[in-house]
């Protein structure tokens, strides 16, 4: 009896650890990556309406996944802006002088200059391509803007925060791609892998800095403004559209004095060619009666002739 008693209670506590173990292996299989990396705010109560637990409604913003405006979030953003200001100045040269020592002033660099000499009673006109810190974006403006009457401001932004983010990711995984084929390069000993591997890391390496190459310059277009400053002269000014009754005789009379000192100008143009044409026009009117009083006089004697000879 003890024989048959005693191999039946050693299986039955076999069955029982195998179970065990079963049971513990499962329950830890059934938990995925995923739930694992599942937020613990997930696990919190959700508020209730006139709760006295203030953390939900005062710490809201301190969850993950939930950026309120204002937040370092919200202050990373990456904004190039672009735009143009046109001023209109007394003396447009001596203005791009002093906006150059403005931008410069205020960190900022001139990329392009482009002046022009007055002419037809103008004072000239100047273009600048000017760079300005976008930290001091404004600040600048308005005292570009006070180098005389501005005429236009036009201003545009665009978020490149995503193309930021995109290149930091993409240049952090070349570096790390490079530095692993740099690391097995230095072990292998075969010819064939030494070659591939030394390929695969030009080749990445090529990317690498050409991705560098953009994150430079988006950086340098977020951090600084390019704005086109155009200084023109009273002369060259937009014309305003007159919109009262003495607006509008004003603007009459400026068109009927421009209208007779167009006329004064076109006759000075056409003075010369005008003496020039009476003089070709006297001479051969002259010509003309000399070639006529000859003629007549041939004439007339000839008749003479004939009438002597009918007389004879």
């Amino acid at each position: 009896m003890r024989r048959i008693l005693l191999p039946t209670l050693i299986v039955a506590v076999a069955v029982s650890l195998a179970g065990c173990t079963a049971g513990t292996k499962t329950g830890v299989d059934s938990v995925s990556p995923a739930d694992s990396r599942a937020p613990q705010s997930e696990s919190l109560p959700a508020p209730q309406s006139g709760s006295s637990d203030s953390r939900f409604a005062e710490g809201a913003e301190g969850f993950e996944g939930a950026p309120v405006p204002g937040t370092v979030a919200e202050q990373d953003r990456s904004v190039v802006t672009t735009g143009t200001v046109t001023v209109t100045a007394e003396e447009p040269l001596e203005a791009a002088t002093d906006a150059v020592r403005i931008v410069e002033t205020a960190g900022g660099r001139i990329d392009a200059r482009t002046e022009t000499a007055p002419q037809k009673g103008d004072r000239g006109s100047a273009t600048l391509t000017v760079r300005i810190p976008t930290s001091s974006l404004t600040a600048t403006l308005d005292k570009l803007k006070a180098l005389g009457k501005t005429e236009n401001v036009a201003l545009t932004s665009v978020d490149v925060t995503t193309q930021v983010q995109d290149l930091d990711a993409r240049i952090s995984a070349l570096r790390s791609s490079v530095e692993r084929l740099t690391a097995l390069l230095s072990t292998a000993t075969d010819t064939d892998t030494l070659i591939k591997l030394e390929t695969a890391i030009s080749e990445r390496q090529g990317n690498l800095e050409s991705l560098e190459a953009q994150q430079r310059g988006l950086a340098d277009q977020v951090s600084l403004s390019t704005i086109e400053l155009w200084l023109i002269s009273e002369a060259d000014a937009p014309v305003e559209t007159p919109d009262t009754f003495w607006s509008g005789l004003l603007a009459g009379w400026a068109a009927f004095t421009g209208f007779l000192g167009f006329l004064l100008v076109a006759a000075g143009v056409l003075l010369p060619w005008i003496v020039l044409a009476a003089i070709a026009a006297g001479v051969t009117l002259l010509i003309v009666r000399r070639r006529r009083r000859a003629s007549a006089a041939v004439i007339a004697a000839g008749a003479t002739e004939s009438d002597a000879t009918e007389a004879d």
